[in-house]
């Protein structure tokens, strides 16, 4: 069994969060426990959890004027296995349609089985269909006394106004670094673990805010023997969670520029989308821009309300510049940049020795802007003369290794024009030109164009004549490519991007 499910709250007292235990506890105290609830929450905060406490409370059948079930009659027993066939756990994301819910109103007229009260927890309430949900209010408006709901969901705000109204709703937080550790110590403790409190915090950190996410966690450290200690957790969690965006948001915060764009190059290759990342870092400066302005606690310490805000517009920017954005990563890393060269400022500090100048039209300022270049000594906007190298080789050997097929294509295709943003190719046949301007083709493309030029760079291609030889002109016999047009190709090249 997991730690999450040996471990699971089987009381209100053992509730990790303080919030949710506390008006639970108040409510059941009062005698008048209501008929229908709304848990709502983040995954993995315990609302299932919850839900199978309060199944408890109203069916344990030693629980007198107590708020704690016993756990030890056939009721607490069969609910604690999910075996008690008179608590319901129904899966809202997959029975979600108005004829599931119709089962449901003929089945709560009937009465328990065995237990007291019949009780039904839908989770992911959000995904029942309109039709659905409303074919439930009627039960929720006037259900039998021998029914309770306990509708779970983690989108409220997708629940409709009229369940909203007939419901009491109790929110789940996100846990605080102090319950998560309350409930991490609780498995150490059970399982005889060895683990300092520093490596602790750093599980906990690394949760962000799940009690389920923690064991999940600290259950994996367990089977694949990593030694207790912070240094050692540090290394294995930074490797084996790439969804976790702890250390981004920390350079991004401290305006780390190239800790930042690796640290989003590092999570990329290990699968986590560009749209994850932007949307994990808006949620979490929310939290902090919410927690300055006095709505729970101020986490982002080292950043002030007016530069949060100004974080946050950049990201939403990004996300929105996603669809149209050839590179996927393309917007977030341009929005990284931004706000870790404080476009504000007229100079911006030169952060290593490769840097090069770029002159802007409309400020008439120059920045210095740090970057890797091992291709470029220097470029200028509108300016291709200052592009060293056989760029244009390289770029068909790099192409070369990652798809041949592409490669094959651009043998019949010539640069015309690099104005420092756009690579315009000039290919002979329409066909030709077609392939490469497929989605994919030419994301593979401008990735290596721009490893290459250590730029993003737009790649467009338009028809242009195919080179013949001058003996072929009579036949009007069209060319491929031959090895002699192989080195016009690489004359072209070194006419547009230099020697």
């Amino acid at each position: 069994m997991t730690f999450y499910l040996k471990y699971r709250p089987k009381t209100l007292d053992d509730l990790d969060s303080e919030s949710v235990r506390e008006s639970l506890k108040k409510i059941v105290s009062s005698g008048n426990i209501p008929q229908a609830f709304l848990f709502t929450g983040p995954k993995g905060i315990g609302k299932t959890s919850a839900a199978r406490i309060l199944a408890s409370i109203v069916n344990c059948e030693n629980i007198g004027k107590r708020i704690t079930p016993c756990e030890k009659c056939e009721q607490c027993k069969a609910i604690a296995k999910g075996s008690n066939i008179d608590v319901i756990e129904m899966d809202a994301a997959s029975h979600r349609g108005i004829d599931d819910v119709r089962i449901i109103r003929d089945a709560v007229k009937l009465s328990p089985a065995k237990a007291r009260k019949k009780v039904y927890i839908i989770d992911e309430a959000h995904m029942l269909t309109v039709e659905a949900a409303n074919a439930l209010l009627k039960t929720l408006e006037e259900p039998p006394q021998h029914v309770m709901f306990i509708l779970a969901t983690t989108n409220p705000e997708k629940i409709i106004d009229t369940i909203r109204s007939r419901t009491t709703i109790i929110n789940f937080n996100k846990a605080t670094p102090n319950e998560i550790e309350r409930s991490l110590k609780k498995i150490v403790t059970g399982e005889k673990i060895k683990m300092d409190d520093e490596a602790l915090t750093l599980i906990t950190k690394y949760s962000e805010g799940s009690f389920r996410d923690a064991a999940k966690i600290l259950e994996q450290l367990v089977s694949e023997k990593i030694k207790g200690n912070y240094e050692d957790i540090e290394n294995f969690l930074s490797i084996s969670l790439p969804s976790n965006i702890t250390n981004l948001l920390n350079s991004i915060i401290k305006r780390e520029l190239n800790n930042a764009l690796s640290e989003v190059e590092k999570l990329s290759k290990k699968g986590t989308s560009a749209r994850s990342l932007i949307e994990k870092l808006i949620e979490r400066f929310r939290i902090g821009l919410l927690g300055k302005m006095g709505i729970g606690e101020d986490t982002l310490t080292e950043i002030t309300q007016k530069d949060l805000m100004r974080l946050i517009e950049l990201l939403i920017k990004a996300n929105k510049d996603l669809p149209d954005a050839y590179i996927e990563e393309l917007p977030l890393e341009i929005a990284i940049i931004k706000w870790c060269q404080k476009d504000d400022r007229k100079e911006l500090k030169e952060e290593s020795d490769n840097s090069f100048t770029v002159k802007e039209e409309k400020k008439e300022t120059t920045k210095t802007v740090s970057t890797n270049l091992h291709q470029i000594d220097k470029i200028m906007t509108n300016n291709v003369k200052e592009i060293s190298g056989d760029i244009w080789n390289k770029i068909l050997a790099q192409v070369k290794i990652i798809n041949m097929s592409v490669e094959a294509l651009l043998r019949a295709a010539k640069p015309m024009n690099f104005d420092g943003k756009t690579l315009t190719l000039g290919v002979y046949y329409r066909f030709h030109k077609e392939r490469l301007e497929d989605l994919r083709n030419r994301k593979i493309l401008e990735e290596v164009v721009e490893k290459v030029l250590s730029i993003p760079t737009k790649v467009v291609c338009i028809l242009t004549e195919a080179p013949v030889k001058k003996e072929e002109k009579k036949e009007k016999i069209d060319v491929l490519l031959t090895e002699s047009e192989e080195g016009d190709i690489v004359k072209a090249a070194k006419d547009i991007f230099g020697n």
